[in-house]
């Protein structure tokens, strides 16, 4: 009865089994349910976030991927892919847990200095090919399309030409309401740059993602005092993100394809 119902319901808690054991006639511990389940493999784990999946985007990530399987490795190489992100100003490494003796919870060691309005945030617009990183921009307020064309026109094409993407190269950004407005298409259209076709909801198939992960992993070691200073860190830590990393993301992009396959549309690991 243990393995059914958390088969069918992993998020059953342990107390919920002994209740529903007991109401059946069984008296049995937390305890005993924990190690019923370890001993058939299972353990307690944190559920991964992702992002919610109607039935019209599971469609919609299948078909880009069956689509897209037999891409050449070529393919991928002329896509210049984009995305913005939240950069905390303690973001990774805010651990904010010290090991320390009763009596030294001020000792310098062990205290976190901050700044007067020094928590928060930057939002940040960036992009990046197999060739490597493109330019890093920091949003300041909140983006609106207008803004946003300006963004592009200011970083995406001198981006491409610093890349050296050459002809028919290819312009990625997700389905957000201020990349798919109108006039966004339009200026696109004017520029004549090519937009890849994307499904909703989809991070896991943007490859940038694992570039703002090893971004954030790289600002954090540097630990910046202020916005300002975070803004810094991570245009200098941008420009050191060696171009391997970001070739070998696109060179394994087929890896994402199939494994949204083979999960029949839903969430995968990347």
């Amino acid at each position: 009865m243990i393995m059914r119902t958390v088969r069918n319901q992993p998020r059953t808690t342990r107390e919920d089994l002994v209740n529903d054991l007991k109401a059946a006639g069984t008296i049995v511990t937390k305890k005993t349910i924990g190690n019923t389940l370890r001993r058939e493999g299972l353990k307690s784990c944190s559920a991964r976030k992702v992002p919610l999946l109607k039935k019209a985007h599971i469609h919609a990530r299948l078909k880009f991927a069956n689509e897209h399987l037999n891409d050449s490795e070529d393919n991928w190489v002329k896509v210049l892919w984009s995305d913005e992100t939240k950069m905390e100003l303690f973001g990774i490494n805010s651990t904010r847990r010290v090991w320390r003796r009763r009596n030294a919870a001020y000792d310098p060691k062990n205290t976190i200095p901050t700044v007067k309005h020094g928590d928060g945030n930057i939002m940040l617009w960036g992009c990046f090919s197999a060739k490597g990183t493109g330019q890093l921009h920091r949003i300041k307020g909140t983006m609106d399309g207008a803004m946003y064309r300006q963004i592009l026109g200011e970083n995406l094409l001198p981006s491409a030409r610093a890349l050296k993407m050459g002809r028919g190269w290819v312009f990625q950004h997700d389905n957000d309401p201020k990349h798919t407005a109108k006039a966004t298409k339009e200026w696109l259209k004017k520029k004549h740059i090519k937009v890849l076709e994307w499904p909703s909801q989809s991070p896991d198939l943007n490859p940038i993602e694992n570039l703002w992960r090893e971004l954030k992993v790289r600002v954090a070691k540097r630990q910046p005092r202020n916005l300002n200073d975070l803004e810094k860190i991570c245009k200098e830590e941008w420009d050191k993100i060696p171009p391997e990393m970001c070739a070998n993301l696109v060179a394994n992009y087929k890896k994402r394809l199939t494994s949204v396959i083979a999960n029949k549309g839903f969430a995968t690991k990347y």
